[in-house]
């Protein structure tokens, strides 16, 4: 992925987090005639060493054996796992000057590294173990699987398991960086009175990767978004 120095992120905790925050990652490896896709989950293996960076990192992931992708898996593959983060559309009104164009400001990592897939009955087992603590901490009621620990059994022949072990990371927080500080405080006030919930995630990262951003009032509302708001219209209607 091609990211601009200003846009880097290169501390190993914050890119993390935003995998952990945003888990749903696109797996890409090499196909034919075009690239095999797949939208799956991922985590950090929770019984691995942590190393000091991201290289050595080792994710965790599942998918449908139906899926030709799983089929095309045959050993140890190079591969590529694509989270996406919060983003956000920026109107021109937000910078409240004359001459001014649209952007999205988003956020996104792009993991390189080599995919071991696995038909081990106990290690899908212990995968989708770890996935569904991982997520039922972060997203979830705290439900207990317990009870349904046969019911996973019943269901693992159709799973396949593999492990990630990363080998390059390129995380991009695009940010608007590049603006004044005081335009910055417009735009996260503008991604904080949006409906949309993973934009309003986006004030809340902004605000988190510079408090100097946090407490401040931006341009005045745009008068069609807050009537689509009221109506419950689709913003980008």
């Amino acid at each position: 992925m091609y990211v601009p120095d200003l846009y880097r992120e290169t501390d190993p905790a914050t890119t993390l987090a935003l995998i952990q925050r945003n888990p749903l990652a696109m797996l890409v490896t090499t196909g034919e005639p075009v690239p095999n896709v797949t939208h799956l989950p991922a985590i950090p293996d929770p019984e691995a060493p942590a190393p000091v960076g991201l290289a050595g990192t080792t994710l965790l992931g599942h998918l449908n054996r139906a899926n030709p992708h799983w089929r095309a898996l045959a050993g140890p593959t190079p591969a590529k796992l694509v989270f996406t983060g919060p983003h956000g559309y920026v109107s021109p009104t937000v910078y409240e000057t004359e001459v001014a164009a649209p952007t999205w400001d988003f956020t996104a990592v792009h993991l390189e590294g080599t995919l071991v897939p696995s038909e081990d009955l106990e290690e899908i087992l212990r995968v989708v173990g770890h996935t569904v603590a991982a997520y039922e901490r972060e997203f979830g009621c705290a439900w207990d699987p317990a009870a349904s620990l046969e019911y996973f059994r019943t269901l693992a022949p159709g799973v396949g398991a593999f492990r990630f072990e990363v080998e390059r990371a390129d995380t991009m927080l695009k940010l608007s960086q590049e603006k004044p500080v005081e335009t910055r405080r417009q735009v996260v006030s503008w991604f904080a009175g949006s409906p949309c919930g993973a934009t309003r995630d986006l004030a809340q990262l902004m605000c988190a990767y510079d408090p100097a951003l946090a407490g401040e009032s931006g341009p005045e509302p745009c008068p069609k978004r807050e009537q689509k708001r009221e109506t419950g219209e689709a913003v980008g209607a």
